[in-house]
């Protein structure tokens, strides 16, 4: 009896991990469109310069006691595609943050625009989060307005590096994970949706008041460093001031922007079998500040 339960368990475990698995092809790869540029073209050391390793193009920064690391475009963005390649920390990661995002924060202190990817540290019996956020005129100030969508991924992403890239133009911002479409933010107001230049940014924090399970599990620094690594940065956007004669590049085979039927496949499947987490569907949230979501 033992041992038909056994099996039993077995076949559900495999039938639940194999219904996963890993997307179907979206059919278009936007990161192909776009050329990779070395970390000394386009970005400078933000902070944390101690906490900085440079190699061929790639940048390499960690989080110990005394600090953690950042960096910056050199400069701010009206729309584009913004993509990195990253390979993640393994182990206990809990309490620590590792982003790459657009932000306006410096030009705009207490009524910021942002636009995150951001890896949530975790414990070594459980999978790293991917958070995706949107922040709009000081919703990420104060009174904090997240719209968050978080997701499991299809693999390991501390073993190897994948990238990630967020494309953001006047009508919508979409998430890509190794150029799998995973998050549509569409415009449907003015209101709720960033328009001032950003910045891009990537750093490396202790996040632990909120970061893990809210909080539950702290940054211990009995495991420093913790390391992450950024590589095969992809850029191309229409900078501050460019006027409308600049279009930031396309996420589908249309020029028109919006992604394909394939894509929308694609990202839908992402969503119903990775995403963990959808703002919009959280009971405890106030609908009323996200109005989105009624949309």
């Amino acid at each position: 009896m033992a041992l038909i339960l056994s099996i039993l368990l077995f076949m559900v475990t495999s039938t639940s991990t194999n219904a996963q698995g890993i997307p179907p092809s979206p059919g278009y790869n936007p990161s192909s469109t776009v050329d990779t540029v070395t970390f000394d073209q386009a970005y400078q050391t933000l902070w944390g310069p101690q906490n900085q390793r440079f190699d061929q193009g790639s940048v390499t920064i960690w989080l110990d006691k005394s600090s953690g690391s950042g960096f910056k475009s050199k400069e701010s963005y009206e729309s584009g595609f913004f993509g990195t390649a990253v390979k993640l920390h393994p182990g206990y990661t809990a309490g620590v943050i590792t982003s790459f995002y657009l932000s306006n924060n410096e030009d705009h202190p207490g009524n910021h625009d942002e636009v995150d990817i951001e890896f949530l540290g975790t414990t070594p019996d459980k999978p790293y989060t991917l958070q995706t956020n949107v922040y709009i005129r000081g919703s990420g100030d104060g009174n904090i307005i997240g719209r968050e969508q978080k997701f499991h991924l299809w693999f390991d992403p501390t073993e190897d590096f994948h990238d990630y890239a967020m494309l953001w133009t006047p009508k919508e911002i979409i998430f890509f994970v190794d150029d799998v479409p995973i998050r549509r933010y569409p415009r449907k107001t003015d209101d709720t949706f960033p328009s001032r230049p950003m910045y891009v940014y990537g750093s490396i924090w202790d996040a632990s008041s909120w970061a893990t399970e809210n909080g539950k599990y702290k940054a211990n620094y009995g495991y420093q460093p913790f390391v992450g690594r950024y590589s095969n940065f992809k850029l191309k956007g229409c900078e501050a001031g460019s006027g409308q004669s600049c279009r930031p590049p396309s996420g589908s085979p249309s020029n028109t922007g919006g992604l394909s039927r394939q894509q929308v496949a694609a990202m839908q499947w992402v969503q119903r079998n990775y995403k963990v987490y959808d703002y919009c569907s959280d009971p405890k949230r106030d609908q009323n500040q996200t109005p989105e979501c009624k949309i």
